[in-house]
């Protein structure tokens, strides 16, 4: 089955009650989709919906896929990493692990050798180029987006839900936002007041 996402008769809230839409019926497909709007419109909480992490009031969310989802701000530890963000920094300790000579026969057939250039493929893909040990606090915001962003694209969803990308970029950031969605092949629902 092809990949997409079913809104049925969906109707969300506010945290507090307040209405944001009622009977909303789309389908989304392997497409790219921009919902642009004022703030308090419920741009992010229909994402939210999407990614099963906001209940609608009532109706359905149905997606045929798996989803990749950019929130508009995420706090990080003090000392989390661009391999944090990637999800890979136990993988990559077993790895360098082995390049020492520490890890077992079992361990080093679970290593992925291809890792490290898939990471560096997927941040250059978003004109960044980080070590994965280069702590995120020494980064700037944009410097941030375009990583997670790039953490995004490595994790290959079928679609991108991406809640106000362009925030924190510079003109070289906002270019590499729209070179990624030009180049996407899944679907991608885009949220933004640009």
């Amino acid at each position: 089955m092809p990949a997409s996402i079913i809104l049925s008769n969906l109707s969300l809230s506010t945290p507090d009650g307040r209405p944001l839409f009622s009977d909303v019926d789309l389908t989304f497909a392997d497409e790219r989709t921009g919902l642009v709007g004022r703030n308090g419109v419920g741009k992010t909480t229909l994402l939210a919906s999407i990614s099963g992490e906001h209940l609608p009031q009532s109706g359905r969310v149905l997606v045929n896929g798996s989803i990749g989802l950019l929130r508009q701000d995420v706090q990080w530890p003090a000392s989390a990493t661009v391999a944090d963000l990637f999800g890979v920094r136990p993988a990559l300790e077993l790895q360098r692990r082995a390049e020492r000579g520490e890890a077992s026969a079992d361990d080093i057939a679970a290593i992925d050798w291809t890792l490290d250039t898939r990471l560096e493929a997927a941040l250059a893909r978003l004109g960044f180029a980080s070590s994965p040990d280069t702590e995120l606090s020494s980064l700037s915001g944009g410097q941030i987006t375009r990583v997670r962003l790039a953490a995004l694209v490595f994790a290959e969803p079928d679609f991108l839900l991406l809640d106000e990308p362009t925030n924190n970029l510079d003109r070289d950031g906002r270019k590499a936002v729209i070179d990624l969605l030009a180049a996407w092949r899944g679907g991608a629902i885009v949220v933004s007041h640009d």
